[in-house]
């Protein structure tokens, strides 16, 4: 048994590729060098989680057996011959598409951002709108400058 977040049997279910042992183990090294996760921390990762990593690693190994000798091969961003010029995105001789789809749904693997609301989006927070005339007496006028 492979210690891979797929078995050999799930990469035939949702591939449709026959896969060997060695291939799988490939496919799950591959998937634990771009995900940042190793199958040993299994038990601290997500169902959800679990789900798009078990489908990664089933795409890269379906996709790494079709490959022509994956590890020799040149780390280039722009690859150009016979006048025609090929732009590689990052990983893209190493890994599979449909496995990058499948990782960028990992948790961990998306933007991290968080959208704080101001005072003035809604004009409900704390003062109400400070635009509006009838918040007026709720806001003391004192002058801007220079002399008193």
């Amino acid at each position: 048994m492979v210690d891979a977040w797929a078995t050999a049997q799930q990469v035939i279910e949702i591939t449709g590729v026959t896969v060997s042992d060695v291939q799988l183990t490939q496919a799950q090294v591959s998937i634990e060098t771009f995900s940042n996760r190793i199958y040993a921390d299994t038990a601290r990762i997500r169902a959800r989680d679990l789900y798009w990593l078990r489908n990664a690693v089933a795409y890269q190994a379906a996709w790494e057996k079709g490959q022509y000798d994956l590890n020799t091969r040149l780390d280039a961003n722009q690859v150009q011959q016979d006048g025609v010029v090929g732009n590689l995105n990052d990983k893209a001789m190493t890994l599979g598409p449909r496995a990058k789809q499948a990782l960028q749904r990992c948790s961990w693997m998306r933007g991290r951002t968080i959208h704080v609301r101001s005072a003035f989006e809604d004009g409900q927070r704390g003062y109400g709108s400070v635009l509006s005339d009838a918040s007026d007496e709720q806001h003391n006028w004192t002058p801007m400058g220079g002399g008193a």
